[in-house]
């Protein structure tokens, strides 16, 4: 940990969200290839991650491609699915190092096959022995989770196996792609954008929202740092007034 941040260990977010955006920018201003921006936001995802299972994260939630992103030239596309089969293999050691089990959401099916047999394997040999899960939202839409939830609970109304008046808070949870984690505590967005991209839209409903200005491949651990800074530093009331907050401490 850098000398000049103190953060209390006590306070770590749970689970953390980030919105790496910024490779592309990033590569353009250096007069490179995007593909390379795409390459070095890889170094940086594994610079989080071990900060993130040091610290005592526990869940660390990446958003690595949209369901928008398919309407990218195909070149970088391509280049992007190739980048991540190579990564997905070339991290297991350091995945496996760090006990952090792989995860992924999304509609993984619209992957190439490569991908999909890469992680599922990287995800079944980092399945024992792990401290933090670190997800891949992979062709993910928060929108196209919530409609695909709301369709499975339609159909149990329809086969009669749950009534309208049971759909609740807890059962919406259960049917998206998240349901085995908690919602995120702190939401990172690299690049310096203000916009939430179509990303964890139920699941960030009391997340603290952070906006680094720095692009992603520039993400150090130090800026990690200064985001759990800020969390800390902020009141989490979740519709409560300060005094019943301070009341329970």
């Amino acid at each position: 940990m850098s000398s000049s941040i103190q953060l209390d260990k006590k306070r770590i977010p749970r689970h953390i969200a980030v919105i790496m955006d910024g490779n592309g920018r990033w590569a353009k201003k250096k007069g490179i290839f995007r593909s390379i921006g795409h390459e070095n936001g890889v170094d940086a995802l594994r610079r989080t991650s071990r900060a993130c299972s040091r610290l005592g994260v526990e869940y660390l939630t990446v958003y690595a491609f949209s369901t928008e992103n398919w309407n990218r030239p195909k070149l970088e596309i391509d280049a992007l699915m190739s980048i991540l089969v190579s990564a997905l293999r070339s991290e297991l050691d350091i995945l496996l190092e760090n006990k952090i089990r792989l995860s992924a959401i999304g509609n993984i099916e619209s992957l190439p096959k490569k991908c999909q047999r890469e992680l599922r394997e990287v995800h079944e040999k980092t399945s024992e022995d792990f401290e933090m899960t670190l997800t891949l939202a992979l062709s993910y839409s928060s929108k196209d989770e919530l409609v695909l939830a709301t369709r499975r609970i339609a159909e149990q109304v329809k086969e009669g196996s749950i009534d309208p008046e049971e759909i609740d808070e807890k059962l919406i949870q259960e049917h998206l792609f998240t349901s085995e984690m908690p919602d995120p505590d702190l939401l990172i967005r690299t690049s310096g954008e203000h916009r939430i991209s179509n990303y964890l839209l139920w699941q960030i409903a009391y997340a603290e929202l952070y906006f680094c200005p720095k692009l992603w491949p520039d993400f150090k651990e130090e800026d990690l740092e200064l985001a759990i800074e800020e969390y800390q530093r902020r009141e989490r009331r979740f519709g409560k007034i300060s005094e019943q907050i301070k009341a329970k401490k």
